[in-house]
């Protein structure tokens, strides 16, 4: 039976569901590294929110780990790398709390527009300055989305029914997405200089970092209103501060902060500048699913081998997991052939897919190739870290799928570049269910790929072949 550890704050639900499905669930919250370290060890799965640090040395000692569940979106507390190179699926739930990360961006939105935290101290405190708090209309505003995913997407259709004008950078948004969302795709500097209120919605990586950089800030048109409900870091906080006390930037509201607890930032205390402590996610609903969605994909994963919303392998649902598995296992058994019987060092691996493999999910089945190729020389190689150890590796990897007809209702070939040339070899399943081997190195042959098997290159000499059959019986 998997065992699971919750070591965070979560909704029942998750250990709920773990126990209904037939996983043992241990809740043991609040600890320090040094104890996680010390029981990690004999768990199959962690279920986390944003307190737990999955860091390296907990990793290292994670023996029987074979999944990290984040219940949320951000997952800074998880060190994906190493999570991978030690075969260790890394998911997260960016879905669970979508519409909650969207409703706050927007209320922050309407606080920033009326000035409303400040009008409200104030009106406590027994002044009544109804003149000093002027605020603007959102209706025909311009509001400029940084990231336009699901919660982009979410708060693009909010504002589109308050009136305001959509714009949208995201290098990944196409211009068919952006009709269908009914915003217009533009270019950074184009927000830079349109949009009176910016809200940024996306991931903290190497090419968001500082996004809204001083020199970007600049370019911003005077009196704009920034919001960020995504990731601390997405700004840089002292050109922020600069710009709202210059009057350059009109106002800001942060959820996230580069430093979390945020105890002592230069921005606290500056004028039209709003703060809460990492709220997005925390609603009551946002909670219940997220935690039922970690259990359910974890549950999944340690069942079935399904995996939804993985950072660090392909996804491969409850659903698909069984149909794909004699492929995969097909896969992995052409990928050890081939690692056995190649000498020389491989640069580059080739997958083709013909027939029925080529309508299905090809990434699960070129991992399992890699993890084959590579098992020959770790033992702890397996799908998850292959691909990773293989980029690690410099190892060029290319797949291909083939419409055109073929001898086999399916064949998987894989081919594998050394500087003695290209090696191939090919099989197929009969059954839908037995590997079988196909072909070797272009020499076309018909073998069952199980178990043990010897494979001879030898001079076509007269008697060799019975010599080498007397030696072997």
């Amino acid at each position: 039976m998997p065992k699971v550890l919750i070591s965070d704050e979560m909704s029942p639900k998750a250990a709920e569901i773990f126990r209904a499905r037939g996983i043992e669930v241990d809740e043991i919250t609040g600890l320090t590294k040094g104890e996680l370290i010390k029981i990690i060890g004999s768990y199959d799965g962690l279920a986390v929110r944003s307190a737990t640090k999955a860091t390296k040395d907990v990793i290292a000692a994670a023996t029987h780990l074979k999944v990290i569940g984040r219940a949320g979106i951000g997952v800074d507390n998880i060190d994906i790398p190493s999570a991978s190179g030690a075969g260790i699926v890394v998911m997260n739930t960016p879905f669970g709390n979508s519409i909650t990360t969207a409703e706050h961006a927007i209320a922050l939105m309407f606080a920033l527009a009326r000035q409303l935290p400040e009008a409200d101290a104030s009106t406590q405190a027994g002044k009544w300055e109804k003149n000093r708090f002027m605020g603007v209309e959102l209706t025909a505003k311009t509001l400029g989305l940084i990231g336009a995913g699901n919660i982009g997407s979410i708060v693009a259709d909010r504002a589109l029914g308050l009136k305001m004008k959509v714009i949208a950078f995201d290098p990944f948004l196409t211009a068919e997405r952006a009709e269908a969302m009914g915003v217009t795709k533009v270019t950074l500097d184009e927000l830079l200089a349109q949009a009176d209120f910016i809200t940024l919605h996306t991931p903290l990586t190497d090419s968001t970092r500082n996004i809204l950089s001083a020199e970007n800030l600049a370019k911003a048109k005077p009196g704009v209103r920034i919001i960020n409900c995504a990731r601390g870091g997405l700004i840089d906080e002292a050109a922020l501060k600069a710009g709202l006390d210059s009057g350059h930037i009109g106002g800001a509201a942060l959820d996230v902060f580069v430093e979390e607890p945020a105890k002592a930032s230069p921005l606290f205390g500056t004028a039209n500048f709003i703060s809460t402590p990492h709220l997005g996610a925390s609603t009551d609903e946002a909670q219940v699913n997220v935690a039922i969605q970690v259990a359910e994909q974890m549950s999944d994963f340690l069942l079935t081998g399904g995996v939804t919303n993985a950072l660090n392998v392909p996804s491969l649902s409850a659903e698909e997991a069984p149909r794909l598995r004699p492929y995969m296992q097909l896969a992995e058994r052409l990928g050890s052939l081939v690692g056995q019987l190649v000498t020389d060092g491989v640069s580059a691996v080739k997958v083709e897919v013909e027939g029925a493999a080529a309508q299905l999910n090809i990434k699960p089945i070129t991992a399992a190739v890699l993890a084959g190729l590579m098992r020959t020389h770790s033992d702890t190689v397996n799908m998850v870290n292959a691909p990773y150890l293989a980029r690690e590796r410099n190892i060029e990897i290319a797949e291909v799928r083939h419409d055109r007809e073929t001898d086999y209702h399916t064949l998987v070939r894989v081919t594998v570049r050394t500087p003695a040339g290209d090696r191939s070899v090919a099989g197929t399943l009969f059954g839908m269910t037995k590997p079988r081997l196909t072909e070797i190195f272009g020499i076309t042959v018909e073998a069952d790929l199980n178990g043990r098997m010897l494979y001879i290159i030898n001079e076509d000499k007269p008697g060799f072949i019975g010599r080498l059959g007397g030696a072997l019986g």
